[in-house]
């Protein structure tokens, strides 16, 4: 028995977004989430001044001050940053071997493999880590502890909950974006870091909760720290010509070859790392060691760093001062991140961007004071990050730098391409692969989205009445094979929807029926109606794949009867796995195969 089907011509229920209304009890979380975020974030800060100011000063004050602002001893400048490595390590041994590293990567795994799962005693030892890293010399950021602690708050709020892991996901995300905002003021880069390295998706569901506490981080952070930018600068930009866009795109070339040299620094220092002969409670101590003789050299490379920031990207570097920022940091950076010490990556990434666009400018001609080390700041972040959205804005939101987004557009996206075309990984994701962890950050709309049911489901399928014996629905079957010698084996039917008077009433596998040939009784004959299975699963013409493929795994099956959704036992069609394969296909086909369209000669 063979019945046709009949395509319906407009589809329900579909539109651009799928949320429901659970997105209004997340985001009322993710206020009170910012705002712990926006505290913890002033709380670090404060912190790593108190340790610094101890450590370098011997007084007791909480605001953030460069380690090489003043003279000191050789040996406190050697010894402070061993020290403080001493302690991490042990930190790290005894307490929690998650505080390693520079926080994106381990919030990133705990995204990816971990359920988005934080344990209680990171939100306190990560941030301690860092302080106590930083504050002894560390030429680290801040914002890398805090991504993870703001993150691990969001995490643990969510775990005390009745939540999904994607839920769990959104508030860890919304944590350590209004970290980020808190500490360097920019909500709009925050939100879009979280968008292109964290959240994985661009959905209504995640979006709008990781938004709103960014915002509330925000204005928490103008009450403690005010609303003034980072890096201010206090002039516009001239009207700039095709030849400096030009240098732009150099610049872009230029950080984009930093990048790739400092990601490959960091790797090969790891690597080293893992050949010593020693426990890893002792790299960290080593990597002080390194950071405390290149602070003989330049002690300004040491800590956070973000009065260097700020006068490179005034134009009020002197000569020495870039060269040993640009060669003291970024090796010292680089080399003593691997020993996996507690430390982010955005400031030095910074402070390594605005000197290599300082010394450009001294080959580069004149635009405006700082031009030329923001457009490098843009390079280098996009290169080493890998993504050019978030470089782009936050220079111009560490600045206010505002007339500058055509040619920080240049640079970005260049050291960009350049990046991706040399690297695999980025510094942020390549500790994650390293664990065995596959991840990939291009985001493309799923082509089972596009497709509908109606669209790939066979023309024509088999089908019984329930009264049919066995024999004859397997001779039905058999012809169903002889017919198949112009198809592939794997698109014969193996489901068969099971009819009384044209309404479905139950389904039958062709498994089943050789089974009840092979063990029925000489002279017995089975009816399908005592061996069909009622169906439990049906699906529509108007679901999309996506819909209809989630709805075969969570019931473990590989083939669905397709109904009428206003006649629910009228059957349209059976689909299986390899149908809904075929709009992978599809997509396949129209990534790889090249073909020209138009013939010029037949205009």
């Amino acid at each position: 028995m063979r019945m046709q089907t009949v395509r319906p011509i407009v589809p329900r229920r579909l539109g651009d977004y799928s949320v429901g209304s659970r997105i209004l009890l997340i985001s009322a979380l993710s206020l009170l989430i910012g705002a712990v975020a926006a505290v913890v974030a002033d709380g670090l800060l404060m912190l790593i001044g108190l340790i610094t100011n101890l450590v370098f000063y011997q007084r007791f004050a909480t605001a953030l001050v460069a380690p090489g602002a003043g003279h000191h001893a050789w040996w406190l400048i050697v010894g402070a940053p061993v020290v403080g490595g001493l302690v991490v390590g042990l930190m790290a041994r005894y307490g929690s071997e998650a505080i390693r590293g520079h926080g994106m990567p381990e919030a990133i795994e705990a995204i990816l493999r971990n359920g988005s799962k934080v344990r209680p005693r990171i939100a306190l030892l990560k941030p301690v880590s860092a302080a106590i890293t930083i504050g002894t010399g560390g030429p680290f950021g801040a914002e890398g502890p805090i991504i993870m602690t703001g993150g691990a708050f969001g995490s643990l709020a969510a775990q005390l909950l009745l939540l999904t892991a994607d839920e769990r996901k959104v508030l860890l995300v919304a944590g350590a974006a209004a970290g980020m905002a808190a500490t360097f003021n920019a909500p709009l880069a925050s939100i879009l870091l979280a968008v292109e390295l964290l959240l994985f998706e661009f959905r209504p569901r995640s979006f709008v909760p990781v938004a709103l506490a960014v915002v509330v981080a925000t204005a928490l952070r103008w009450v403690l720290l005010g609303t003034a930018p980072v890096f201010p600068t206090d002039h516009t930009l001239p009207a700039l010509t095709a030849p400096v866009l030009l240098l732009c795109a150099a610049a872009g070339v230029v950080g984009g070859f930093i990048a790739w040299l400092a990601t490959s620094l960091v790797y090969l220092s790891e690597d080293a790392f893992r050949r010593l002969p020693i426990h890893w409670m002792w790299w960290p101590a080593i990597g002080g060691l390194i950071i405390g003789i290149g602070g003989l050299f330049e002690p300004r490379a040491l800590g956070v760093g973000y009065d260097v920031i700020a006068t490179l990207l005034a134009g009020r570097a002197t000569l020495s001062l870039v060269i040993g920022i640009l060669v003291v940091k970024t090796l010292i950076w680089s080399l003593s991140l691997g020993s996996g010490t507690s430390g982010g990556v955005l400031a030095p990434v910074f402070m390594i961007g605005a000197a290599l666009g300082s010394l450009l400018a001294y080959v580069f001609p004149p635009v405006a004071p700082g031009f030329w080390a923001l457009m490098s700041l843009a390079a280098v972040v996009g290169g080493v990050m890998r993504s050019p959205l978030t470089g782009i804005v936050f220079a111009m939101e560490l600045t206010h730098q505002w007339d500058a987004v055509m040619p920080l557009v240049v640079s970005s996206t260049v050291a960009f391409l350049l990046s991706v075309l040399v690297l695999r990984r980025s510094v942020l994701t390549e500790k994650v692969a390293r664990k065995g962890t596959h991840l990939t950050r291009e985001y493309s709309v799923d082509p089972l989205e596009v497709f509908l049911v109606a669209e790939i489901m066979p023309q024509s399928f088999l089908c019984f009445r329930n009264s049919a014996t066995v024999d004859s629905a397997l001779a039905e079957v058999a012809a169903t094979w002889s017919g198949a010698a112009k198809r592939p084996p794997e698109h014969v039917q193996r489901l068969y929807p099971v009819l009384e008077n044209d309404r479905l009433v139950g389904v039958v596998t062709r498994h089943q029926l050789h089974e009840a040939s092979m063990r029925r009784t000489r002279g017995a004959d089975t009816r399908l109606e005592e061996l069909m299975l009622r169906p439990s699963v049906v699906g529509h013409p108007d679901m999309t794949l996506r819909e209809l493929a989630n709805l075969m795994a969570q019931n473990g099956i590989s083939s669905v009867p397709i109904v009428d959704r206003t006649a629910p036992q009228r059957v349209l069609s059976v689909v299986a796995t390899d149908q809904i394969l075929e709009a992978r296909l599809r997509d396949v086909d129209e990534e790889h195969r090249p073909e020209r369209v138009l013939n010029p000669l037949q205009l």
